[in-house]
């Protein structure tokens, strides 16, 4: 049996754990919270990502758990739409419900482990470093210039009773700040970020709810009814970090998946799709080839790829939250919101678009 260490029992731990042959690999999977989180916002769930829950066999069960997002946009801080958004096919499902499924399809001879490590074991076969943006394993194999980097912006996110309506899902964006809105199981999903000077390591949540509240109060009625209805027990908040640009994901017998190899900001909303695929790919891999082969394909498959979405997520965030440039920002969406409009009227009209 080759022994393989996973560092990390969130997604992209408890995929690979899930996918690895268990008739093949002794598998221990390392994680400092004593149990699953309770408290989580909705993940939107792409395709390729839902094709890795399928490969995992949990993914008739996540879109029974989860809600199919049809519809959104992009809209004013009034609630205007400046473009509106198709999503068919797009799944949407909990943090904490993603971690119930892929804990159930983790095999029972995999070894768990609560604690946490600060330094890489020495008699193993493969260390996977899953440990976040502030990965133990990254900076111990990659250096301290490797760091997690902290972003001026907040994160504060949580779920609330009740389903939005069509007419105010998708994402405001102000002048430096966005907020959105979005289905979840049984629920409302939002979140908001903005520039701020708490943090950067623990944030107090009722605090940076008090501090959500007073900087959206211009918005929206529903976005203020959402933030009125949120509670410090169903609310996240936190520094947004990243990671800077690396070159390989693996040396050695050590590997990187998910966001210790490239946490990204939330903006294009791909970090958890990006560690499910990295994980399941890597699990595939290493079940059918040998692991340096294993290894090099998978940077192969996975680094171009995800060092791309961690660009264009920063420039998305750079777009969304402008602040000197958001009049002209909002004309260009608008202009664009109003030329898909046309093409889609034309569309169903049988009446093929102009270019």
């Amino acid at each position: 049996m080759k022994k393989v260490e996973i560092i990390g029992g969130g997604i992209a731990g408890l995929a690979l754990a899930a996918r690895l042959d268990p008739g093949t690999f002794d598998v221990t999977v390392y994680e400092q919270r004593p149990q699953l989180p309770t408290v989580g916002t909705t993940l939107a769930m792409w395709s390729k990502a839902q094709d890795a829950l399928a490969e995992l066999g949990i993914l008739g069960a996540a879109r029974s758990r989860g809600a199919i997002i049809k519809t959104g946009a992009l809209r004013a801080p009034s609630g205007v739409p400046m473009l509106s958004m198709e999503g068919e096919g797009l799944m949407g499902i909990s943090r904490p419900e993603l971690l119930r499924l892929l804990d159930s399809a983790v095999p029972e001879t995999a070894t768990r482990v609560a604690q946490r490590v600060d330094h890489l074991p020495s008699d193993t076969w493969l260390t996977v470093g899953a440990d976040g943006v502030n990965s133990v394993v990254r900076r111990r194999c990659w250096g301290e210039i490797s760091a997690a980097r902290a972003t001026p912006f907040l994160a504060v996110r949580g779920v609330v009773p009740g389903t939005p309506s069509t007419h105010d899902i998708g994402e405001y964006w102000g002048r430096g700040e966005i907020f959105g809105l979005a289905p979840a199981g049984g629920g409302s999903n939002w979140y908001a970020s903005f520039r701020s000077d708490l943090g950067p390591d623990k944030v107090d949540v009722t605090e940076a709810l008090d501090v959500t509240r007073a900087r959206y109060a211009h918005y929206s009625p529903a976005v203020r009814k959402v933030l009125a209805a949120a509670s410090p027990e169903t609310s996240l908040a936190q520094r947004i970090w990243t990671t800077p640009p690396l070159r390989r994901y693996a040396r050695g017998n050590v590997v990187l998946v998910g966001d210790a190899a490239h946490a990204m900001t939330p903006n294009l909303g791909r970090g958890a799709c990006e560690a499910l695929v990295d994980a399941v790919t890597l699990g595939g891999l290493l079940n059918t080839l040998p692991m340096e082969d294993a290894l090099a394909a998978y940077g192969r498959k996975r680094l171009r790829r995800t060092q791309q979405l961690r660009v264009a997520s920063s420039l998305m965030g750079t777009i969304a939250l402008a602040q000197g440039m958001q009049p002209w920002r909002d004309a260009l969406l608008t202009q664009a919101g109003r030329r898909v409009s046309k093409r889609r009227e034309k569309a169903q009209e049988g009446v093929q678009p102009s270019k």
